[in-house]
């Protein structure tokens, strides 16, 4: 055997001698050329030489001499595969090793490791011999088969991988710093795997990142893997007891990045590959999921396209979102958090609500005091806690410096702690600030897929955060006390809006129907009154806790024709001191129900003694045409309509102009009260109020109450008041 070893090494010294006209490199090519030209001739005689030299080290002038040796040799040389299959890490362990350890512990760890990919064989990838897994174990032991692999599976392409010494040089420091684990008794793993790879060590992750021939992979090792602050390692802290004693997040970003990174033929790491990197005996292989998806949400660097997944140097859509989380304005981020609760609490259009919503009052001067249904919700930063609950008690007692009135018509609904509300809006915040960037950023193919979908998920998380924050109502109990109830943890399934559940929930209680019994009306006349003004009646249902919150003041006038209806008491119209209408026992159209202090209930006997009274007082008409006269046409009493006119008839008449509002009332009497009659009269009616020093914003509110009761619409205009 004539063995020349290190021949690039003693060519490039070799090229500086001169031999005569030519150098010592020349004549040692001739050399070459005639001893393997003899060697060719002869048995039992092999010439072997060795180029370790690699191309990265090579110049253009080693180039040369390379090609010149090669083309020597090749002529008569015959190909040779030195290692193969498992003879390459029976080579690594005879290098590394004095000794594994027992023959049978050897054969005891490959047989339980062998017997996990056999039940699991469907769920690993192909290209490992599963039939012949524990001979595999077995000769690869103490490292796991794909530690040395992946190397010739994907590192051997990469242009600076020094395939023999550079790796030995990686695995003798990867095999110490697992000695000085055991030692101390940090860990015990069964095999040295890649999922336990000491890239937390500066020197053996300078040795990865040399042989990859990429530095600027240290930030995506540091940020997610390996650094004190990484996210392998936050998460691993935050796991459950099984995930956090096998430290599977760190194991599997560590096996994912020898698996993918940089520059390799294939860049990247499938599910299948990182099951088999990381699975040991007594593994739930579910759990690799598990460890990937939590990776997939936290790291910096790791990119992933279907069940495919690399780290690179680029920063992913994570990195970005955290850097524009960093950047937003605390005021916006309370902004956003106040738009998704509005959204929450509002009803779905064309459907009825029951309640005025009033968000995020600031002071108790901000809560309308209306006869009307409210639902309060406060802010979620200034109505937390024991702020919130005196906030309450105070709106439920004033309304600024005032007496509150209606303190039955107020529901509030109060936010818990805000921080995973706050901390949701600020994520949905920065995923929508990415979206807007989204053109100016390079995100690749599956970006900005990838951008839509968190930005939906982000939204989702938002809402399902509002409706987990304010689960507690308060409101005034039948004592006169604060009540509250929690309403347990909540989800958007839970109904089609916040005020839908308050309703639902407010229902179970009987704290709020649809209607009201006449029976209540009597059972709650005030002693000693002898009459009810129908106003006073429905402020009362408003006021006092004694009452249901009724979800519609309509439902009043339908308990009042229904009372009238059943003769439990009459509906009367006083003026002047004098009863001038009684209706008792007679249909009464609710709609002709008037909330006003001329408008009162009677009790039964006295209804019963102004209906015998007879014609001292008028058969029931419709508010507001109320006069003691009888109207221009109206039939008199006993007979037949008689017509007023005679003579040619016109098909309309109509009228504009402008009306003083004192002199509304007789516009009424004389003029329209005579078309009602005729049939056929239709009314449009346009008004402005805009007094020299403005008008307060509750009366804005009072007016939309009063057209709401009168059953038309109850949209106004407001200008804001100018400086």
């Amino acid at each position: 055997l004539i063995l020349m070893d290190e021949t690039m090494a003693f060519v490039t010294k070799a090229r500086a001698v001169k031999v005569g006209d030519s150098t010592l490199a020349s004549q040692f090519y001739e050399f070459v050329r005639e001893l393997t030209g003899f060697a060719d001739g002869r048995e039992r005689l092999v010439v072997v030489v060795s180029l370790p030299k690699s191309e990265e080290e090579m110049s253009a002038e080693d180039e040369q001499d390379f090609n010149r040796l090669a083309k020597a040799t090749t002529r008569v040389a015959e190909p040779y595969l030195l290692a193969r299959d498992l003879e390459i890490p029976e080579i690594v362990r005879r290098r590394l090793f004095d000794s594994v350890g027992s023959a049978e512990d050897v054969r005891k760890t490959a047989r339980a490791y062998a017997r996990w990919v056999q039940e699991h064989r469907e769920q690993l990838p192909v290209w490992f011999p599963l039939d012949r897994a524990q001979e595999t174990f077995e000769a690869t032991y103490p490292f796991h088969p794909t530690v040395l692999s992946v190397f010739e599976r994907k590192w051997q392409t990469l242009h600076s991988f020094q395939r023999t010494r550079g790796i030995l040089r990686l695995l003798a420091q990867w095999v110490a710093d697992a000695y000085e684990d055991g030692f101390k008794g940090a860990h015990a793993d069964p095999l040295i795997a890649l999922g336990t790879a000491p890239l937390e060590d500066q020197f053996f992750r300078a040795s990865v990142l040399d042989q990859l021939g990429e530095e600027r992979l240290q930030a995506a090792i540091l940020a997610d893997i390996a650094g004190e602050e990484a996210h392998a390692v936050r998460l691993d802290a935050d796991a459950s007891d099984t995930l956090r004693r096998l430290r599977l997040h760190r194991k599997v970003a560590s096996a994912l990045f020898f698996e993918s990174s940089g520059g390799q033929q294939r860049q990247e790491a499938t599910v299948p590959e990182l099951r088999l990197a990381v699975g040991e005996p007594d593994l739930d292989i579910g759990y690799v999921e598990t460890a990937l998806e939590a990776l997939q949400d936290a790291c910096y660097y790791l990119g992933f396209e279907g069940n495919r997944y690399r780290f690179s140097i680029r920063p992913n859509l994570n990195k970005l979102l955290a850097d524009r989380r960093a950047a937003l304005d605390a005021h916006d981020v309370e902004e956003e958090a106040r738009t998704a609760i509005r959204k929450v609490f509002s009803s779905k259009r064309g459907v009825a609500a029951p309640f005025e919503l009033c968000p995020f009052p600031e002071d108790t001067a901000a809560i309308p005091d209306l006869p009307a249904l409210q639902l309060v919700y406060l802010d979620p930063v200034r109505g937390v806690g024991e702020e919130g609950r005196t906030f309450v008690r105070r709106a439920l007692e004033e309304k600024g410096g005032s007496a509150r009135v209606f303190k039955n018509a107020l529901v509030f609904c109060l936010p818990d702690a805000s921080g995973a509300l706050l901390e949701a809006a600020r994520r949905a915040l920065a995923w929508k600030t990415l979206a807007d960037e989204a053109p100016s950023l390079e995100l690749g193919d599956e970006g900005p897929r990838q951008l839509a979908e968190q930005q939906k998920r982000a939204e989702r998380d938002l809402q399902e955060a509002v409706w987990r924050a304010y689960h507690r109502l308060a409101f005034l109990g039948a004592d006169g006390g604060l009540v509250e109830e929690d309403l347990g943890l909540l989800h958007s399934s839970a109904a089609e809006s916040m005020m839908a559940l308050v309703q639902a929930r407010l229902r179970q209680r009987d704290e709020l129907t649809d209607a009201l019994a006449p029976g209540k009306v009597i059972q709650s006349w005030p002693k000693g009154l002898e009459e009810w003004s129908t106003k006073a009646f429905r402020d009362a249902v408003y006021a006092s806790p004694l009452f249901p919150r009724v979800t519609r003041a309509d439902a009043l006038k339908e308990t009042i024709a229904r009372g009238v209806r059943e003769r439990l008491f009459g509906y009367a119209i006083k003026r002047s001191g004098e009863y001038v209408r009684i209706v008792f026992g007679d249909e009464l159209d609710p709609a002709d129900v008037d909330f006003s202090e001329e408008v009162v209930l009677v009790p039964e006997e006295l209804a019963r003694q102004l209906q015998e009274a007879g014609p001292s007082v008028e058969a029931p008409v419709p508010a507001p045409a109320a006069t003691a006269e009888a109207p221009a046409g109206a039939a008199p009493s006993g007979g037949e309509a008689v017509p007023l006119f005679t003579g040619e008839k016109v098909a309309a008449i109509r009228w504009r102009g402008r009306i003083p509002p004192q002199k509304w009332t007789t516009f009424y009497t004389k003029v329209l009260s005579r078309l009602v009659s005729d049939g056929g009269l239709e009314l449009e009616v346009e008004f402005e109020a805009k007094p020299p020093g403005g008008l307060y914003a509750e009366r804005a509110d009072e007016i939309r109450q009063h057209l709401r009761e009168l059953g038309v619409t109850e949209e106004i205009e407001v200008d804001e008041e100018s400086e």
